[in-house]
């Protein structure tokens, strides 16, 4: 069977758009008592974009930290929050921020319709009713959490997503003016992730001319916002994670994207940093990826953290061994089928080693 997956169904594009979210969420607010629950990443506190946030009165405003990787605990908290407020359930979600914040909106969004505790969803399609309507803004360009069917979370075993038809966004809202100000390190990184999707996809055994058609466009869009350096650089990063978030769709990411989980969950690696750790030592799986990679750190003046594996006892190295391996359709799409014979775990141990 082919997969038939859900994209987001409504965007809209361009400089300025955000104004136009209190006319979208107006088409929501069918009752005198309907409300929308607005999770927004706690960096906009008294910012320009605050005053821009259009809340009404009975509206919830959630300032959420994404200092730390999103954390299940975190989710479940929240959305007792969001429940609390009210006798009735929002009748939309929305979630402002980097990818972080916006796989918190959507899993707040599931939960919300779903009963129990959020870790209990993190693996593919174990999702059984549809979420909240829920809006995704990206003020942060790269991860493709805009468009992706994953909310990716760190649980009390391992981080991994949930996975499902039902976390994609009912609308986004791509604003390029929402990321021009985003310090050039954090573009890097967040941006990293959009290329280093792109080289996965594209060189992965799930490939086809479905993926294969967004994954080149986003990995041309990545060469002009940090080879080139183009004008128009946010509307053309925006554009790329949106393209590189669509070519996973139909294939998957790789080595990097496992090997960054384990970093993630036993040293809290943000994920972007980790990706970019990871991928520097894969030229074994990536060659003209890793080589193109080492070029964009070199004109953006990136050094990467090294040795971090320095601070991991063998305990914990045994674990993020542990966690990286057991993302099989990530190790599949990079090595084959018979990819346990070839990523062992001494093979995984020398990789870690050497970050």
């Amino acid at each position: 069977m082919i997969k038939n997956f859900r994209t987001v169904p409504n965007i809209v594009f361009g400089k300025g758009c955000f104004y136009q979210l209190d006319n979208i969420i107006d088409k929501r607010r069918q009752y005198t008592d309907s409300w929308v629950a607005f999770l927004v990443d706690d960096v906009f506190v008294a910012t320009e974009l605050e005053s821009r946030i259009p809340q009404h009165d009975d509206d919830l405003l959630i300032w959420v930290n994404v200092d730390d990787e999103p954390k299940t605990t975190y989710v479940d908290r929240l959305t007792l929050e969001v429940h609390n407020h009210s006798r009735t359930l929002p009748c939309a979600v929305i979630g402002i921020g980097g990818g972080s914040t916006m796989d918190l909106a959507k899993a707040v969004s599931l939960m919300l319709t779903n009963s129990g505790c959020s870790h209990e969803y993190q693996g593919w399609d174990l999702i059984k009713n549809q979420g909240i309507y829920h809006i995704g803004i990206p003020t942060l360009s790269g991860t493709g959490a805009e468009v992706s069917r994953t909310t990716v979370l760190t649980g009390p075993e391992r981080k991994l997503g949930i996975n499902s038809d039902y976390t994609v966004f009912d609308q986004v809202i791509l604003d390029p003016n929402l990321i021009k100000d985003v310090p050039g390190l954090q573009r890097f990184y967040t941006g990293m992730d959009c290329y280093i999707h792109c080289i996965e996809s594209l060189q992965g055994t799930f490939i086809n001319t479905f993926s294969r058609a967004y994954g080149e466009k986003a990995l041309e869009l990545c060469r002009n916002v940090f080879l080139d350096d183009e004008p128009e650089s946010e509307e053309k990063l925006m554009m790329a994670s949106y393209f590189g978030g669509m070519s996973i769709a139909y294939s998957q990411v790789g080595a990097c994207h496992a090997l960054s989980y384990g970093l993630s969950y036993i040293l809290g690696t943000r994920h972007g940093v980790g990706c970019c750790i990871a991928f520097d030592y894969l030229e074994e799986f990536y060659p003209e990826g890793v080589k193109e990679f080492r070029e964009m750190m070199k004109r953006n003046y990136i050094n990467l953290p090294r040795n971090i594996i320095s601070r991991v006892n063998e305990e914990q190295l045994e674990k993020m061994i542990s966690v990286a391996l057991s993302l099989d359709p990530l190790w599949e799409n990079c090595l084959g089928k018979n990819w346990k014979e070839i990523m062992t775990r001494e093979k995984a141990r020398s990789l870690y080693l050497k970050m």
